[in-house]
């Protein structure tokens, strides 16, 4: 891989302004040792050692001395990432008389990574300012290997399905495979059948694009086995359960996972790691057709488990559970796998407090109905806010009257002996924070709902 256009190789009459890298904390010392005239300039540009506001600073012809960029956190991987498109176009090399001094590998991967744009389709209005590289053997440090591989990811998510199907996925293994000293073997349409792995033929039956294992293997076999798998969904219109418009918008992006492990991939066999390398990428598209699975049907697996479907939107667990079986049967000593994220995990993490979801209007209900002194769990927010927790995951349609009344209001904030103005006499919560609240018996649904707390605990 030749350079990327925001690097420029060392050459002994390349001009380049030299970049001084300075922090808040010692921006005062520094500039208390430049001249008068600098000192005005800074002034009069009100810098003062922020992040993400370079100043060219002039010499005594007028014409630009040397760039100033104020970095937050040093230790920062994106510490320079803002300036590629900050600065005015031009070569500039990190100046040995910076107040900080950058590990030259973290400003190579943090420049590129600012600088990354993706131009397929469109170009950009300008070039990037250029770092200098002042190592010859750059192109082969971690920190390059770093960036070829997050470039790689970006550029296959980035990719719209016209273009990035499952096939141009299996051309992309390919060229890896070539260019590292891998193999490759690819199971397509209905040989999946023949091979045992129904799942991925299920889901990607009904595309004109034919479904596929691709397989890629490197390494010596003697090495500690590694396998890598990753969700290959090159499209996802959620199937006979088709997504709204809103949701299928950007479902190109559900082969995310493939592009992590394929740039994972790359990078293990750029860095020559001392491992047996297996990578699976289950790609398919997951479209309508006359041939398309249904809700309702039950469909086999490698493993031997059957499945039912209930959704035909939850087909990244289907094509990769056939992946990750045919991986755990070779005993690897690391299995990773990477998928975009179901919009189911928003359930499955936590519930947020009203800080954090602002449009919330109320607190989930509890939907058990109580015995006698049931008692109300409280749980924590991810920031941290005490809040209720549901105590049992039954239906919220459950048409059973104590139910519904159990339902109808938000649990009490966690204080201490909440008395309700508008309740009966004598009904009180009791609830510290991190303990559990006693509720009355059977309160009325009427007078909880007018006690309804108005904050978290």
């Amino acid at each position: 891989m030749s350079l990327p256009p925001c690097f420029a190789s060392p050459e002994p009459n390349l001009a380049a302004l030299p970049l001084v890298l300075v922090d808040r904390a010692g921006y005062g010392a520094w500039r208390d040792r430049q001249s008068a005239a600098v000192q005005a300039w800074l002034a009069a540009h009100d810098f003062s050692g922020q992040s993400g506001a370079p100043l060219l600073v002039p010499g005594a012809d007028g014409q630009p001395a040397y760039s100033l960029a104020g970095i937050s956190d040093p230790g920062d991987p994106l510490a320079l990432a803002h300036l590629p498109s900050m600065l005015p176009p031009g070569n500039y090399r990190l100046s040995p008389d910076s107040p900080l001094a950058l590990d030259p590998g973290q400003a190579l991967l943090g420049w590129g990574l600012g600088a990354y744009r993706f131009d397929r389709y469109l170009k950009p209005g300008r070039a990037p300012a250029r770092l200098v590289l002042e190592d010859a053997g750059t192109d082969n440090s971690e920190a390059f290997a770093l960036l070829k591989a997050a470039t790689l990811v970006r550029d296959l998510v980035n990719t719209p399905t016209e273009h990035m199907g499952p096939a141009e996925l299996e051309a992309v293994a390919a060229r890896l495979a070539q260019a590292y000293g891998g193999q490759l073997n690819v199971v397509a349409g209905e040989d999946l059948l023949k091979q045992n792995f129904p799942a991925i033929h299920a889901v990607g039956r009904a595309s004109h694009r034919a479904p596929r294992l691709i397989e890629l293997t490197w390494g010596d076999e003697a090495h500690p086995r590694l396998a890598i798998v990753g969700k290959g969904v090159c499209f996802d219109t959620g199937g006979l359960d088709i997504k709204a418009a809103d949701g299928m918008r950007n479902m190109k992006k559900d082969m995310g996972g493939s592009a992590h492990a394929l740039g994972l991939a790359q990078l293990v066999m750029a860095r020559r790691l001392p491992v047996r390398l297996q990578l699976l990428v289950p790609a398919v598209e997951n479209s309508i057709g006359p041939n398309a699975f249904r809700p309702g049907e039950v469909l086999a697996t490698r493993l031997g488990l059957s499945v039912e479907v209930d959704n035909t939107d939850a087909e990244g667990r289907l094509v990769l559970c056939d992946a990750l079986a045919y991986a755990a049967e070779a005993k690897p000593a690391l299995l990773m796998d990477f998928a975009t994220l179901t919009g189911a995990a928003r359930i499955a993490w936590a519930r947020t407090c009203r800080r954090c979801s602002p449009t919330t209007t109320a607190w989930p209900r509890i939907t058990s109905p109580p015995a006698n002194a049931r008692a109300i769990r409280c749980g924590a927010c991810r920031c941290g806010v005490r809040m209720p927790a549901t105590s049992s995951p039954a239906s919220p349609t459950s048409p059973t009257p104590a139910r519904r009344a159990w339902r109808a209001a938000s649990p009490p904030p966690c204080t201490s002996n909440v008395l309700c103005p508008k309740a009966s006499a004598g009904r009180t919560w009791t609830c510290t924070p991190g303990t559990t609240a006693t509720a009355p018996a059977n309160p009325p649904a009427a007078k909880r709902r007018a006690c309804a707390p108005p904050g978290a605990c």
